[in-house]
């Protein structure tokens, strides 16, 4: 087993962990604004069209948040993203390449403690 998988399996032991994506974001041939690539996905199949919800809106908007970060401040970036809702918070962690997200439910979360 990779590092990454011992990662990603890591991750998953935590209580309330309803998947984790790794999407890389890449833009089209004209330039124009990119679609996501997902890598990979702990997601159960039958919840295919959410998690490509999840990958497409959650790491465009860390494309937005990493973009207004270099604007107000060329010498920052964003290195990490958390956004909650009533019932899941998701978390993504933006890297050169590659945007890790995980998405928590944070009723079973909350259970555990």
């Amino acid at each position: 087993m990779s590092e990454v998988d011992e990662r990603i399996s890591r991750i998953q032991q935590h209580k309330g962990i309803v998947g984790l994506l790794i999407v890389t974001y890449k833009d089209d041939e004209d330039g124009k604004e990119g679609v996501p690539v997902f890598v990979k996905s702990t997601m159960k199949p039958s919840e295919i069209e959410q998690t490509k919800l999840y990958g497409v809106y959650l790491s465009k908007l860390a494309v937005y948040a990493r973009n207004l970060i270099r604007d107000l401040d060329p010498k920052n970036d964003l290195t990490f993203l958390r956004v909650q809702c009533k019932k899941y918070e998701m978390m993504v962690a933006p890297d050169k390449e590659y945007f890790l997200i995980v998405i928590t439910n944070l009723d079973q979360k909350q259970e555990a403690h």
